[in-house]
């Protein structure tokens, strides 16, 4: 279920983004018909094809969407899954796609700007491997390259910057209606260095044109784009401590929990609409105290869908085992 509704949500699965991972085994095909309504009870009726030979195809409202990415958003949806531990502490690339996500639900022209951003850096890695190799000096077609990158990257760090700030408001009220005594931060970290959270977008893109300049030659050498937005980080802390260095599972886990209802908050105000909230497992490993907590919480957020081992006593929660989806499938 979960895997079916964040296909027709976000354009690919919940648990893995290739394909044909979702195919059921010894299947050629699998189809996918879905129906939701936003909070004024207008429906959007998403359809999705996808075989082993060609390319999915994802049809809404009876219309072909070409590129996919034009659906994004268009479903609002949150997901928790114990495998998104990595958030908190994996590699930077975890902490950039949450944020990514994030925003490229809510604002158009950011997943614009990121897929941009995506294509003009492959460009001009291309072109660093090719001036390294030919032994050549900088050329007017860098600069070109280097003046485009720039203006994505500081639109791009700009939006996460004012992201960071808005979003930590609704985590530290979530974290707060926890019960747990830790003080909670997060910090965005840029590859330029320490920026003050108040620079305006165009002092942002002339200092990405200045490092550029200033480390042109070493790009070279090294053959790929050295700073921007794919170099960036979130920093979580507790108690002024970094999380995943020193936190116990524990906290590390609620302390993802409490991304993702901080995430569900701030959907719901730049949006007007509650998203969908997908849990996977999101109890596991938490005790009593803090289930209750979390249970609360959601009471307030909208449709949510939960996989969980247990049957939880908390009113408001209609329980269906996996014996009822069976039989019902089977209908």
């Amino acid at each position: 279920m979960l895997e079916g509704i964040h296909f027709c949500a976000l354009t690919k699965g919940f648990v893995s983004a290739a394909d044909s991972e979702c195919l059921t085994f010894s299947q050629d095909y699998f189809l996918l018909n879905g129906v939701f309504f936003d909070e004024s009870e207008s429906s959007i009726t998403v359809k999705i094809t996808c075989t082993k030979e060609k390319e999915k195809q994802i049809i809404v409202n009876n219309s072909e969407i070409k590129p996919f990415s034009r659906h994004i958003g268009r479903v609002p949806c949150i997901t928790f899954s114990p495998q998104e531990i990595v958030i908190v502490n994996g590699a930077p690339l975890e902490r950039r796609r949450f944020i990514d996500n994030a925003l490229s639900q809510t604002d158009r022209r950011y997943l614009d700007d990121l897929l941009a951003y995506r294509r003009v850096l492959h460009q001009r890695n291309a072109l660093l491997l090719q001036l390294y190799e030919q032994h050549s000096p900088p050329n007017d077609m860098l600069s070109l390259w280097t003046e485009q990158i720039s203006r994505l990257a500081a639109s791009i760090v700009h939006a996460r910057m004012k992201f960071a700030a808005l979003f930590f408001l609704h985590f530290k009220e979530i974290y707060s209606r926890l019960s747990v005594h830790e003080d909670p931060s997060i910090l965005y970290r840029c590859s330029l260095g320490s920026i003050s959270p108040d620079i305006s977008l165009e002092d942002l893109y002339l200092l990405f044109i200045a490092k550029f300049k200033e480390i042109e030659k070493q790009e070279i050498l090294r053959t790929q784009t050295m700073i921007g937005p794919h170099r960036d980080d979130l920093v979580f802390l507790l108690d002024r401590k970094e999380l995943k260095k020193y936190a116990s599972q524990g906290q590390m886990r609620t302390f993802l929990i409490c991304l993702k209802l901080s995430q569900h908050q701030f959907f719901s105000e730049i949006i007007g609409e509650k998203p969908l909230c997908l849990l996977d497992d999101v109890f596991s490993e938490l005790d009593s105290i803090r289930t209750a907590d979390i249970l609360s919480i959601l009471e307030t957020c909208g449709q949510t869908i939960i996989t969980s081992t247990e049957i939880k006593e908390q009113r408001n929660i209609n329980a269906l085992s996996i014996e009822t989806l069976k039989q019902f499938s089977a209908k």
